[in-house]
This record gives C-alpha cells, structure tokens and sequence, in this order.
C-alpha cells in the first residue's frame, strides 16, 4: 500500500505544478493580453481540485511514511508557490522520505 500511496503522491505533486501552470497562462491572457477568460475559467476549478487533493495526499502521505511535523509542514507549504510541490516532492524522493514502507500503518 505505502508504495501505492508514494505514487499517488508523487502524481499529484506533478499535477499540482502543470494545473498551476495552467492558471497562471490563464490570468496572464485574461489580466495581461486581456484577450479571453476561457484560461482562467478552465483551470480556475482544475487548479483548485488538484490543490485540495495535494494537501489531503499529503497528510495522508505522512502518516503512512511516518514524517516528521517538519517535513509534513513543508509538504503542505509547498502546496502555495508555484511548481514547488515537485521542488519538495524531488527533495522528499532525495531524502528517502518517499521511500516505500514495509510496515503496515494502523488505522
């Protein structure tokens, strides 16, 4: 399962950074280039689901991996600028903090 987990969380870390990708293009044509909304109102929704999944993954990433509050907090933290979530999920991955547990975690 942990494995399962490490690779959820990993996706959505990616996710993350491309919907915010997405968003940022869109406010740049809809504030900047002031040509269309269309980029904001498609990624807006999309941004905002793949961030919530982030946090929630990541909480429960820490509890299966066993993190320490530091690591968890820094994980969450890096839900807020853009791209990070892959800047921490490639450190985390580094650090052996993503590595696959072989001990189960009590519900």
């Amino acid at each position: 399962m942990s494995s399962r987990v490490v690779t959820a969380f990993r996706v959505v870390a990616f996710a993350e950074a491309v919907s915010w990708l997405g968003l940022l293009i869109g406010m740049y044509l809809k504030r900047v280039a002031e040509t269309t909304e269309v980029g904001v109102q498609v990624f807006g929704p999309i941004h905002g689901g793949v961030f919530v999944a982030y946090v929630l993954l990541t909480l429960y990433t820490a509890r299966v991996q066993r993190w320490a509050i530091g690591t968890t907090l820094l994980g969450l933290a890096a839900s807020i600028p853009p791209f990070f979530t892959v800047i921490f999920e490639v450190w985390a991955k580094r650090t052996g903090k993503l590595e696959p547990t072989s001990e189960p975690v009590a519900a």
